[in-house]
């Protein structure tokens, strides 16, 4: 006969499908069932009474495990220390276990449950009778794992207790019963990161928040169901063992469904470890035990595939929930048969059926004792890219995500209804803090891939477009190609009007004081105002030609690519003449700079004053300091040194790395970027008196090579001129520890291909390699350094290749590396 087991508190934990499995279901979700009869919970109005008519050990194994899952404070009796005295005295007896588990336990135990319907309503002395079984009938397992053990001595039954739960408590407000909470909107209210969806709803309940189209089925969310899914998902993840403080790996790129899952994983209190599909599987593995993580959410069906065959087998994992294709039967796969495993729309439908039950029925809410999230709990791990050696967890805590949440509107300023592209990493903190960010302002995010970039920029005409610098130079690069492909003659008009644009925008920036310079001395103001008349004129010279050009030539451009209002830069450096490029052209990309341990925005330039080479001001509440490379004192304005940054956004540290956090966190909340930079002077008059307090970047500390000539190179400013020409796709500047620069090239291909084709000459190795240096040369004809010999290699630095970090950042350490050889032979 099979045992059918209903929890008032809807326990919905273990799930094996294996036969003989012992599983338990909550009251609203389907019924399972054990091999054989073991036990049933009763409920009666003077509390729960435990009946025991069979002992089956295995599954009361399974019971104990979920108990583990599900536990609530530890409360352990003289009863229950008792037995375990017991089970440990026959231990070292050497007695045989398998015969003593019925006959021991039921003479002892019996008694207590016919009891127990009294009991119950008596105190809490009866209220471990069920853990107090538990710890009887497997006292082999305890003792024989002391890690089992301890973990055992936390655990207590549900029946008869409160249980603790951590919940956002402004989302949440409708499923708490018996808390106090705040009603209104304003955003000081917010306490957690989930909170901004309750204000969201009520305040643009039935826009549209997300479009995602590329998935299968296509997704479209007003303000509303996003935070009804949100919801859902959250619930969904407690039923099935998801405990507050616990580490969850979410794995998976840029959907709705991540978003909707990383929001759950924050609202149930439990602590999200994200990455994305691209990254290796090593990577994968280190992050997951290294974070400790319990469970694994993961993108699509062909990821779970590579995953259950590289990282599951050699992970513990309590579930795996799958977030795209709800029809997959992950069961087939061998490594996935011990493992509790869920659909997306399983897990919603579960947590929605339990928040309907948990508002209906007041004694449940009362059962169960809500404790808000703090906003200095951590709310998610994100390990950094790890251009250089393995990455490491970046605490990030609520608190640090709201300062963004908070701040970020003055960079940009969009309104309800403003249409933003998302096609970056989720995962990625510059992408996710202005996702979280943008949802606060009734704006409808729209998902894309790199392979539907240019047909979505024209479809839906976004407002913004946020992403890194390399979008922007592909963008430039097919702007550029168009341009080639028309006639003569048009591209002839076309080249002319863009040099005039560049040339009016140019004079336009000097006169209103935008024109940057490190020069700390301020200029004469007889000087000023000459160099103000001047190019005042020359700007209203050109000024008709750049109209014309608007109408004829960027009128189109704007057609096919949108944003209207901004381009927001970050996770990379802009290079300059893009920068100066899309200002011509009437596209304002403003530049802005941070780290993930900064949450990562720590200054970014504004809509009204957008200095080009700079990277802005600091945001609100945030500081910056310059100091000098090796003494670390500070520098004045306009002298290079390290960046540093402190402000509320800043980090709570490195996980499991103490010496790191050290490292980069000193005693005053200074953190050490390891960027090289230096902060515009502030000028009263003349070309740079708005360029005041703006930070400018040079490269990476770590970057700097050293010539043995004792000279310092930053590779960044070398690599930015070469990258301006259109044979070179990719370059890495070298040199450590050599007399002179070298460098390794990617060409590209197609347009090397081109010119030869041009002059009809035969393609050689040899003559490549001479097309290159002349290119090399001449593009960095201007650079303080110049390159030496060039090693030209076939094959691009990719994620998949491992040259390049998942957020497109080139890994000079393994490039130098993998040429290593090469590299050698070059500089003999």
């Amino acid at each position: 006969m099979a045992t059918r087991i209903s929890s008032s508190s809807g326990v919905h934990l273990i799930q094996r499908r294996g036969p003989g499995a012992l599983l338990l279901s909550s009251r609203s979700g389907p019924s399972w069932t054990a091999s054989k009869p073991c036990f049933w919970i009763r409920r009666r109005r003077s509390g729960v009474a435990l009946c025991c008519p069979e002992v089956g050990i295995c599954p009361l194994l399974d019971l104990y495990k979920l108990y583990l899952i599900h536990s609530p404070d530890p409360f352990l009796p003289p009863f229950t220390l008792i037995i375990l005295m017991m089970m440990c005295a026959l231990q070292f007896a050497n007695v045989s276990f398998s015969n003593v588990y019925i006959s021991l336990a039921l003479p002892i135990l019996i008694p207590f449950i016919r009891c127990s319907s009294v009991l119950t309503s008596q105190g809490k002395w009866c209220q471990s009778l069920l853990p107090a079984a538990f710890f009887y009938l497997t006292a082999t397992q305890i003792l024989l794992d002391p890690a089992l053990f301890r973990l055992l001595m936390k655990c207590a039954s549900e029946v008869g207790y409160k249980v603790k739960r951590k919940c956002s408590k402004f989302l949440e407000e409708r499923e708490i019963a018996g808390i106090t909470t705040v009603s209104g909107s304003g955003s000081h209210e917010w306490e957690s990161v989930p909170d901004i969806w309750r204000t969201s709803a009520q305040k643009y309940g039935d826009r549209v928040a997300v479009l995602d189209p590329y998935h299968d089925p296509p997704s479209k969310l007003t303000y509303k169901q996003l935070e009804e899914e949100i919801l859902n998902f959250a619930e969904g993840l407690r039923q099935i063992g998801t405990l507050p403080e616990e580490t969850i790996s979410l794995f998976a790129d840029n959907s709705s469904r991540w978003l909707v899952a990383d929001q759950g994983i924050m609202v149930t209190g439990a602590i999200n470890v994200v990455r994305g599909a691209r990254s290796t599987d090593e990577e994968l593995f280190q992050i997951y035990t290294h974070s400790e993580s319990v469970g694994l959410i993961i993108d699509d069906p062909k990821f779970l595939k590579r995953l259950a065959d590289s990282l599951i087998p050699r992970v513990k994992v309590r579930y795996v929930v799958l977030l795209w294709d709800d029809k997959l039967n992950a069961s087939e796969n061998v490594a996935m048969k011990d493992i509790p495993f869920y659909t997306y729309n399983e897990i919603t439908e579960l947590g929605k059926e339990k928040r309907h039950f948990l508002v209906e029925s007041l004694d449940e809410g009362k059962r169960i004792e809500f404790e808000p999230i703090k906003p200095d709990d951590v709310a998610t791990l994100m390990y950094t890219s790890g251009t250089s050696g393995m990455p490491k967890g970046v605490m990030l805590t609520h608190r640090n995500i709201l300062h963004q949440i908070n701040n970020l509107w003055e960079v940009v300023p969009c309104q309800v209804g403003d249409r933003f592209l998302s096609m970056l990493p989720s995962w990625h903190a510059y992408e996710r803090a202005c996702e979280y960010f943008i949802f606060t302002h009734g704006i409808e995010q729209v998902y894309t891939n790199v392979n539907y970039l240019k047909q979505d920029l024209k479809q839906y005409q976004p407002q913004y477009l946020i992403s890194v610098p390399l979008v922007y130079e592909t963008l430039y690069s097919s702007i550029q190609k168009q341009i080639s492909a028309s006639s003569t003659g048009r591209k002839l008009v076309a080249l002319t009007l863009i040099k005039i644009s560049l040339l009016y925008m140019e004079a336009k920036r000097i006169y209103e004081g935008k024109a940057l310079s490190k020069n700390p001395r301020e200029p004469p103001l007889f000087f000023c105002i000459l160099d103000w008349l001047f190019v005042r004129l020359v700007a209203v010279t050109l000024f008709p030609l750049h109209f014309l050009a608007k109408k004829l030539l960027y009128s189109k451009i704007h057609s096919a690519i949108g944003i209207s209002k901004a381009g927001i830069s970050g996770g990379g450096s802009l290079p300059m003449h893009i920068d100066k490029f899309f200002e011509a052209i009437g596209v304002k990309v403003q530049n802005g700079y941070g780290l993930t341990e900064t949450s990562p925005v720590a200054a970014c330039r504004r809509p009204d004053c957008n200095v080009l080479g700079t990277v802005g001001p600091p945001i609100k509440h945030t500081e910056i300091k310059i100091v000098e490379i090796e003494t670390g004192e500070l520098v004045t304005d306009g002298s290079k040194g390290i960046v540093k940054i402190r402000g509320p956004q800043v980090m709570k540290g490195y996980y499991k790395n103490k010496t790191s956090t050290e490292a980069a966190l000193d005693r005053d909340g200074w953190f050490n970027t390891g960027d090289i930079g230096w902060i515009a002077p502030k000028h009263a008059i003349g070309r740079s008196r708005l360029c005041g307090g703006m930070l400018v970047l040079e490269g990476r500390a770590k970057d700097t090579i050293v010539l043995t000539t004792g000279e310092n190179v930053e590779p960044a400013e070398i690599e930015e001129a070469a990258m301006r020409s259109s044979l070179i796709q990719q370059i890495v500047v070298i040199g450590q520890d050599q007399r002179r620069l070298g460098a390794i090239v990617v060409p590209n291909k197609d347009e090397v291909i081109s010119i030869f084709l041009e002059k009809k000459e035969e393609l050689t190795n040899e003559k490549v390699l001479k097309l290159l240096n002349e290119e090399v040369r001449t593009w960095t004809a201007g650079c303080a350094f110049q390159i030496g010999p060039i090693l030209v290699v076939d094959e691009p630095f990719t994620v998949d290749n491992g040259l390049m970090t998942p957020t497109m950042k080139v890994r000079r350490d393994k490039v130098t590396a993998q040429y290593s050889d090469q590299i050698t032979n070059m500089y003999k």
